[in-house]
């Protein structure tokens, strides 16, 4: 069994030091196994929790925001993907500000503070989705293809096989990703 991962030190003091902007400061804390993702803005009268789900996303223009009855907090995606890449799935970011610290642009100084925090299993399994026939969805010119993996590459236990292609205002050129492998 995969086990479910959270941080194994609590309001680590590692968070408190390490930001140049104290009053937007994530401090993660652990909770208990299925809660997932969950950025708590602590900087408003009344505390407002923001789940990481894909329902609560809102504007993407250059950077990634979630929003919950008009609260927003933005700049997610860099601790996102070190939350993804360290394997934590439940975890409350309680913040002091709208926006998540930017750090230097990637998600390396989160990894940094995580790693420092540690990371523990929990007793409960990690969900995953398994896909048994290929599916597409798309919005206007954007879309998105999926397609289960049906050989796994020697050595290799899971492995995500995105494929993207889009044109933005913001660059003067497309990206293509190579096809998934069959």
């Amino acid at each position: 069994m995969i086990r479910q991962r959270t941080l194994k030190e609590h309001r680590s003091r590692h968070w408190r030091w390490a930001a140049y902007r104290p009053e937007g400061l994530p401090e993660p804390c652990g909770r208990r196994a299925d809660t997932g993702v969950v950025f708590r803005r602590v900087d408003l009268q009344q505390p407002v929790d923001i789940p990481a789900t894909a329902s609560r996303v809102g504007d993407t223009r250059l950077s990634s925001c979630l929003e919950r009855d008009g609260v927003k907090v933005a700049t997610v995606e860099h601790l996102m993907s070190a939350f993804a890449g360290l394997g934590i799935d439940n975890v409350y970011v309680d913040l002091t500000a709208a926006e998540v610290p930017i750090m230097d642009g990637s998600a390396g100084p989160f990894i940094f503070l995580i790693q420092s925090a540690g990371i523990e299993e929990q007793n409960a399994a990690k969900k995953f989705i398994r896909l048994l026939e290929a599916g597409r969805g798309q919005e206007g010119d954007k879309w998105a293809r999926f397609e289960p993996l049906r050989r796994v590459p020697h050595g290799l236990q899971r492995r995500v096989q995105p494929s993207r292609s889009f044109s933005s205002p913001a660059s003067a050129s497309s990206s293509t990703l190579p096809p998934p492998l069959t």
